[in-house]
């Protein structure tokens, strides 16, 4: 696994431990379809939140949220459509959210957690 990957699946693991302590149960992580793949679906209550995860050394590459934009959002709501026809729920409010981990070089893990985003 190369350094780039592990780096995301630790901000992957990271993200899921923020929305449990919001009270989120993890539903799916690392959904894939041929389209793509959805990094966490989770139920918050009776929201129903699919999870972009974008993990940061620094600021150098700009926002998590600021890459989550035009046709990656339009795919990730695409996969979403997919993700709930394979599993049936009751009904619930969707959210499609974007959890930005930011581990610098120095200093603790920071998380920000975008409701909403796209």
């Amino acid at each position: 696994m190369r350094v780039s990957q592990r780096f995301g699946r630790f901000g992957e693991d990271v993200a899921a431990e923020h929305l449990c302590a919001e009270g989120a149960e993890i539903l799916a992580r690392n959904w894939r379809c041929r389209e793509g793949e959805i990094d966490i679906v989770a139920r918050h209550g009776d929201i129903l939140v699919f999870c972009e995860v974008k993990a940061r050394s620094g600021s150098g590459y700009g926002s998590g949220a600021a890459a989550v934009v035009g046709r990656k959002a339009a795919r990730i709501r695409r996969l979403a459509v997919r993700w709930l026809a394979e599993h049936p729920h009751p009904p619930a409010v969707v959210r499609f959210d974007v959890l930005e981990v930011y581990r610098e070089q120095q200093g603790p893990v920071r998380v920000e957690h975008r409701r909403g985003a796209f």
